[in-house]
């Protein structure tokens, strides 16, 4: 009997490494029963408010109701997922003084200084700190609801503008602009 070696080739199979995609935070401002009343009574349902961020210049504010407060929660960070933003951030803060309004609250946002930290407070702190912002002082003023507070802080934050962008719009050169 003759034998017969079979020779199995190994390939090397190289692994590109893909970029990592960005990590998402998700961070729940509140989660409220709701009701209707209907016909047959009270229905039943809860609303969740969800802040979605990378802590590196994205952020968006998700809001959803559901029977469920699992479903709530997913359906809200879907919504924060498809309503996200980008904030132009100026090494830890932001480029300049802006106001944001939602409903009757408003939010206003100031830079400040390395080491002040993060001044704000509930929905408001949520979402600049998902944004990646850790030096900024605020006031919230009117409505104390979380979701206008933070739906009037995304709104301050999506007007902002950096500095290339404003002296480009007035005819300057950077250098010209911040003498």
């Amino acid at each position: 009997m003759e034998e017969t070696k079979t020779k199995t080739k190994k390939r090397k199979v190289e692994t590109v490494a893909e970029p990592q995609q960005t990590e998402w935070k998700e961070q729940v401002i509140q989660v409220r029963r709701v009701t209707k009343v209907v016909k047959g009574g009270k229905k039943l349902s809860f609303r969740a408010i969800v802040v979605v961020g990378n802590k590196n210049g994205q952020v968006g504010v998700g809001c959803a109701k559901a029977s469920e407060v699992i479903v709530a929660i997913q359906k809200a960070v879907a919504d924060g997922r498809k309503n996200l933003i980008n904030v132009p951030i100026f090494k830890t803060t932001i480029p300049h003084p802006i106001t944001g309004t939602s409903g009757a609250g408003s939010v206003m946002l100031k830079p400040a200084s390395q080491g002040t930290g993060v001044i704000a407070g509930g929905a408001v702190r949520a979402v600049l700190e998902l944004a990646g912002i850790e030096n900024i002082l605020s006031k919230s003023l009117g409505s104390k609801s979380p979701l206008n507070a933070a739906n009037a802080t995304l709104c301050a934050l999506k007007s902002l503008k950096n500095f290339d962008v404003v002296a480009k719009r007035r005819g300057l050169s950077l250098k010209d602009m911040l003498n």
